[in-house]
């Protein structure tokens, strides 16, 4: 690793390097850079993930700050609030190449005077070796993807790492970074209430304050979804996991960390500020294969495969598969699917405004009404947010309620 790309000579992550005036959040863009690539792909994993024996380092680093590149021209007059890298596996990338990036983006758009800048991170001893490196590249808050606590679900989920390892990691990026989160999946065939609780329990006591907590979930393509359709896995019956559901939301509500989104915890002021941009419905950009990115009114999607990625940056200097404009409608519908995972829910007349539209043109209002009835929802003036009850049918009331756009 160079030393300049570790050096100082980095712009202050407090202030813009071209203007030393703070930055109101409303005009704050988030920026994803994608790192595909994974020593192994977990069974579980639809993510865009990748394996490949070897990687050319110097190439990729140049053709990251080159899709970078075309970003920040397409967004000119922005300044970032958040930057998430994420894959994956992001922190398998050399640490100059995570401080190329974070400077190139200093350069090109300025930062907000608190920027959040996150970088997810498996848990390995050889990962973590790297984690101050990483902080000194510019990194201030890191998520860390434990998944499990127990060593027979580490290898039931294919990970690499054991319990105890896990755990040095997290000591390591506690002593690193201002700010750390960690990932757990529950709801794993045949886990009960009680591992559950006393797992989540003991995740608890660890000090951080931010946590999310994800259900096992079969999704389509991946080595699991082989195993269901065989007959050689059986998920978790839906009231089971509804009752594990109920018992996280209590044991992290009694802690101090509240769900403010639908999988996601934190104490008040330490929710992640870069997702909570994708559940406003705030503009983002994404970079690297496959990320998706809504900016300008249209939505970007670029090539998945990496190679792909790469031809048609050397084609066309940028990586971008499709960029397609979305009508008012198509945003506002977007806006809702996305804004009603949060506790907080959403302000229907900002929804409005975003469609070009009444709010009783975007949501069913006769069957809120019923939904709020039963206690599913709760809409006060025009905020319309689902309650805690609610969120066990959340893919079911969103599409009873939401009116998509013809």
């Amino acid at each position: 690793m160079s030393a300049s790309a570790l050096s100082a000579e980095k712009p202050d992550l407090g202030r813009s390097p071209q203007d030393p005036g703070a930055v109101p959040d409303g005009d704050a863009l988030a920026l994803y850079v994608h790192w595909p690539f994974c020593i192994s792909k977990c069974p579980y994993c639809d993510f865009n993930s990748h394996v490949r024996a070897s990687i050319d380092q110097e190439a990729w680093r140049t053709a990251l700050l080159e899709d970078l590149a075309h970003e920040a021209r397409a967004t000119r007059g922005r300044r970032l609030g958040s930057i998430f890298f994420g894959g994956g596996t992001p922190s398998l990338m050399p640490a100059a190449t995570v401080a190329a990036i974070v400077d190139a983006a200093g350069a090109h758009w300025g930062f907000a005077r608190d920027i959040e800048i996150t970088l997810e991170a498996n848990p390995s001893s050889v990962e973590a070796e790297r984690f101050a490196d990483i902080a000194s590249a510019g990194v201030n808050r890191v998520s860390l993807g434990l998944q499990s606590l127990d060593d027979a679900a580490l290898r039931f989920l294919g990970r690499a790492h054991s319990a105890e390892e896990a755990l040095a990691a997290l000591d390591t990026a506690q002593r690193s970074f201002d700010r750390v989160s960690f990932d757990l999946i529950y709801a794993l065939p045949g886990q009960s209430e009680a591992a559950w609780q006393g797992e989540l329990e003991r995740g608890l006591t660890f000090g951080t304050n931010h946590l999310s907590l994800y259900q096992l979930t079969i999704e389509p393509g991946t080595r699991f979804a082989a195993l269901a359709a065989r007959g050689e896995l059986v998920p978790t019956d839906p009231e089971h996991a509804a009752q594990l559901f109920e018992l996280t939301q209590a044991l992290t509500g009694a802690a101090g960390l509240p769900a403010y989104e639908i999988s996601n915890h934190a104490r008040p002021g330490q929710e992640s500020r870069h997702n909570l941009a994708y559940w406003r419905y705030q503009s983002y950009c994404g970079v690297g294969p496959g990320a998706h990115g809504r900016r300008g009114g249209s939505v970007t999607q670029r090539h998945k495969k990496p190679e792909n990625w790469l031809a048609a940056l050397d084609r066309q200097g940028h990586g971008i598969a499709e960029e397609m404009p979305l009508s008012a409608g198509q945003r506002g519908a977007e806006a809702l699917l996305m804004g009603l995972r949060l506790s907080e829910g959403v302000d229907l007349g900002r929804i409005g405004r975003i469609a070009d539209r009444q709010p009783a043109d975007l949501v069913d209002m006769d069957c809120v009404k019923r939904l709020e009835a039963i206690g599913l929802l709760s809409l006060d003036m025009l905020q319309l947010r689902v309650t805690p009850p609610g969120m066990l049918l959340l893919d079911s009331i969103l599409a009873e309620i939401v009116r998509l756009p013809d």
